[in-house]
């Protein structure tokens, strides 16, 4: 893999987009050109940003499922993804407390807990 290929991969990865070789670029990848050559191009996420990614992304971090966390972890977590802006999206506290194992109340108390 191209040296500048194999630097973006990792914000690649956390964009849920793809690298793909010169041979594969296609309209609407992003090119990724070196001393003026095509190395490589970078494929983005066709459908946009949901929930499940953000809780995947969170999930890849701990290396383990969120369930198994524990308190603190998982108060991490939903700072995390209110960073993020994972909370705007539609009915996300109900699927990020499924996936943590809490109730709905909890997340919101995780949300409204102030930092310290």
């Amino acid at each position: 893999m191209h040296p500048l290929l194999r630097a973006v991969k990792p914000l690649t990865e956390a964009l849920g987009a793809e690298i793909v070789p010169p041979s594969k670029v296609r309209d609407g990848d992003i090119e990724m050109v070196w001393e003026d050559q095509v190395v490589g191009g970078v494929r983005l996420p066709e459908r946009p940003r949901d929930i499940e990614w953000f809780l995947a992304s969170a999930e890849r971090q701990y290396d383990r499922p969120l369930a198994e966390l524990d308190r603190v972890e998982k108060q991490r977590v939903v700072k995390m993804l209110n960073d993020a802006g994972a909370f705007q999206l539609r009915k996300s506290v109900e699927q990020v407390a499924e996936v943590l194992g809490v109730s709905r109340f909890t997340v919101y108390n995780y949300l409204n807990r102030p930092e310290g």
